[in-house]
């Protein structure tokens, strides 16, 4: 299955010590197949070296060829031609200032007032910078602009103090051009609910039942469809994943809420896809800890709602599109077509988790989609973001089917 095409992307750093986590968003981006070529303030070499960045890009590095005397032709002109994409990070105050008045005094400045593409800031200062009314002001004609901010986050501040002003983490703004080079508007105007992770069943205040499911494959199609184009809800089991950005996110804990929830948020949905791993079976809470005395414990076990079940009787199902999973290790496809059956299912995706690749909390899946009108569809070993987009590729074509 194909990956999204690499892009062409500049990388500015300016003279912040934040340019040390410009290094980590370089390699991510390197390690993500684009091609990047960065550009340096004459301050940002005096924190990282112009040879770090050579190393890690496979380029020569610009560190400000104007001082040196040594720009050839339009290369501002020429550069802001070639790239796709344009990020500066960390941003200081200074060139916040200088972009948002279209100044171009150096090579970095010159650069980004050549680009007539939006740009992606990451700003990175002392917090008391942060808060300056003139530096909040730059930062909203930026956006007036149509460029993007990635907001700085508060904590522990190089100069001893906390507060906002330190840049966002490398994932996030790497998560950030991620979004924006690969949205898509397969999706656009719908509207699509996604569930994800393991619910929790509380037997005591202790000890729990629960299963394996890490969340990844659900938070997947979360990410994969905000990117193309749809307004996207997630409501999760308890899982250790960080919210795709623009996913506006539910957490629950039980079956019970996660029933709860996906009822209240499918009425209005266009597309249901029901990935979270909900417990079959729940114990009735006792209350306290119940201690050991050396004997067996039987633990009655009472079935939890049939979550697919029930949102297949909401009002307005006929426009709905309804995508399901099913974890099977024997028989997968004639069970997994049973299920489609049963719970009124538009497309079920089957898989195993015994195959290699595709066990739990495993970074790839392998699905055999399986469809209402017979259709069976064996995906190779992808990563779960690019088997997400192809399961919503397929859902995508069938709402656009719907009359």
């Amino acid at each position: 299955m194909e990956n999204p095409a690499s892009a062409k992307i500049l990388l500015g750093v300016t003279g912040g010590i934040a340019a040390y986590k410009s290094c980590l968003l370089l390699r991510r981006l390197v390690s993500a197949g684009h091609d990047v070529r960065v550009v340096m303030t004459r301050h940002a070499a005096q924190f990282v070296g112009p040879l770090t960045f050579s190393t890690l890009s496979g380029h020569p590095v610009l560190a400000d060829p104007f001082a040196e005397g040594r720009v050839e032709g339009a290369e501002h002109i020429d550069l802001s031609a070639w790239a796709e994409r344009f990020v500066v990070a960390p941003a200081t105050a200074n060139i916040l200032g200088k972009a948002a008045q279209g100044l171009a005094d150096d090579f970095l400045s010159t650069l980004i007032c050549a680009f007539d593409k939006p740009i992606l800031f990451a700003p990175a200062m002392n917090h008391r910078m942060w808060a300056n009314p003139a530096v909040r002001h730059n930062c909203q004609r930026l956006q007036e602009f149509g460029h993007t901010l990635v907001e700085p986050d508060s904590g522990w501040l190089a100069c001893g103090e906390t507060g906002a002003g330190r840049m966002a983490e490398p994932e996030v703004i790497h998560e950030w051009l991620e979004w924006q080079i690969q949205r898509t508007g397969e999706l656009a105007g719908r509207r699509v609910l996604v569930s994800a992770g393991p619910t929790v069943e509380d037997i005591d205040e202790v000890r729990v039942l629960s299963n394996r499911s890490s969340g990844r494959m659900g938070f997947a199609l979360a990410r994969a469809a905000q990117r193309m184009g749809a307004e996207t809800r997630l409501v999760a089991g308890p899982v250790e994943l960080p919210t795709p950005l623009g996913v506006c996110r539910t957490d629950v804990r039980s079956a019970a809420q996660m029933a709860a929830a996906l009822r209240e948020q499918a009425r209005d949905a266009d597309l249901v896809v029901m990935c979270a791993a909900v417990a079959d079976y729940a114990p009735e809470f006792q209350p306290g800890k119940r201690k050991k005395d050396g004997g067996e414990w039987l633990l009655p076990l009472r079935p939890t709602e049939d979550i697919l079940g029930s949102l297949a009787q909401l009002p307005g199902r006929a426009g709905r599109v309804h995508v399901g999973f099913a974890l099977e290790v024997e028989q997968e496809l004639e069970h997994g077509a049973d299920k489609l059956r049963r719970k009124d299912l538009d497309l079920v995706c089957v898989n195993n988790p015994r195959t290699e690749g595709a066990g739990f909390g495993s970074p790839t899946n392998r699905v055999t989609l399986l469809g209402r009108d017979g259709s069976v569809e064996e995906l190779p070993l992808l990563d779960k973001l690019d088997a997400a987009r192809h399961i919503l590729r397929r859902a995508a074509h069938l709402l656009d089917a719907r009359p």
